[in-house]
């Protein structure tokens, strides 16, 4: 993901490395992280507290690791949400396609990169 924010111009950088490692080992400690490994290399990973989506993240994208990602996660709630940032417009177009529904918009104020998001819902059928 390190690299993801490196690479995308709109992404601030508001956290080291390291605190991004200890955040991904806090995710995994509590038991909120699935991760997708190919070749036994990680691929990809969704961290969830029972219906909320805290981290998605696959690369590369255009192989279905994030589409597997959430499918498994509708297998054990029956009910997600989460953010997406308004300026990753191929994030949207993912959780749309994949069920989501925009329910909110904020300016930003409530997240650490302060950037304009959007909520999403999915409900089973």
């Amino acid at each position: 993901m390190s690299d993801w924010i490196d690479t995308t111009p709109w992404m601030p950088r508001v956290h080291t490395r390291t605190e991004e490692q200890g955040f991904a080992r806090m995710l995994v400690d509590k038991g909120w992280a699935t991760v997708v490994r190919r070749a036994g290399v990680p691929v990809g990973f969704l961290a969830r507290d029972r219906g909320e989506i805290h981290a998605l993240y696959a690369a590369p994208q255009g192989q279905g690791v994030g589409k597997a990602l959430l499918d498994h996660a509708k297998t054990h709630a029956p009910h997600l949400s989460m953010f997406a940032f308004q300026a990753n417009v191929a994030a949207q177009r993912f959780y749309l396609r994949e069920g989501f529904v925009e329910t909110g918009r904020s300016d930003g104020m409530g997240n650490d990169e302060n950037l304009p998001d959007i909520r999403y819902e999915w409900s089973a059928s």
